[in-house]
């Protein structure tokens, strides 16, 4: 199944196979309306992965995907990577690696890159307000564009690195939701999509591949080895297309 969508301000085109629609869509959608029905509230469902195993990609497929069944609940949603920290901090901040000093836009990426303060406010807001604005990490102009995204309706689905992070600050972010999904890759696979993904931005084959190496890839590690379990969670495979790891269904 192939979907054209607007993603960060690209246009990508996303396809999963049949089996995958069938098998893991389609019985996570319909699980998560069932918890809102029984809930009676709106329903905020995490989606947890490292960088470039097509999160972002996922939850848009998965909203519209949402909207062509009828007996399904519509989907909104959205990403944590709008809580970056504007660029202009960045440039005017620093952080310490590896006992070395380096601006802040090196570890673009990294948990202390996101405003966590901002997110944990909003997530209180869409808890608590029918309607609510969203912020959107634009890749055009690599900074977060405010108010992009209009959280509403009774299905809610965010998706980050971060948020099944089991480090302080972070950790008590997995309270805030009712339903939890992590998604698992292997490294290798998650290495070559980051290179590509640099690289389509102009950045030449060779620096990109320094890029991944010395900034990336520890954000992966990170996500893969410091994030708690979700209640479900999905393994990325090297055709795009997600099966089945372990957990419960909603």
């Amino acid at each position: 199944m192939k979907r054209r969508m607007e993603i960060n301000g690209l246009l990508v085109e996303a396809e999963y196979s049949d089996k995958t629609v069938e098998t893991i869509f389609l019985p996570l959608l319909s699980g998560l309306c069932r918890m809102q029905r029984e809930l009676g509230r709106r329903l905020i469902v995490f989606l947890a992965a490292p960088p470039a195993t097509g999160k972002s990609t996922l939850v848009k497929f998965l909203a519209g995907l949402s909207r062509e069944r009828p007996e399904l609940i519509p989907v909104t949603a959205a990403g944590m990577d709008g809580f970056h920290h504007y660029q202009e901090y960045l440039l005017s901040h620093t952080v310490f690696r590896d006992g070395e000093e380096i601006p802040m836009t090196l570890v673009k990426g990294a948990p202390v890159s996101f405003d966590l303060e901002a997110f944990r406010k909003r997530l209180f807001r869409i808890r608590t307000e029918k309607v609510c604005p969203w912020p959107e990490y634009n890749r055009k102009i690599h900074d977060p564009v405010d108010n992009a995204v209009w959280m509403e309706g009774d299905l809610v689905i965010i998706e980050g690195n971060y948020l099944l992070l089991d480090e302080e600050g972070w950790r008590d972010l997995k309270h805030d939701a009712d339903y939890t999904i992590r998604i698992l890759a292997k490294e290798e696979d998650v290495r070559e999509r980051l290179v590509w993904r640099r690289a389509g931005n102009g950045v030449p084959l060779e620096e990109a591949r320094y890029m991944v190496e010395s900034n990336d890839l520890p954000n992966v590690r990170l996500c893969m080895e410091r994030s708690v379990e979700g209640d479900i969670t999905l393994r990325l495979e090297e055709d795009g297309n997600y099966t089945y790891v372990s957990g419960r269904w909603p």
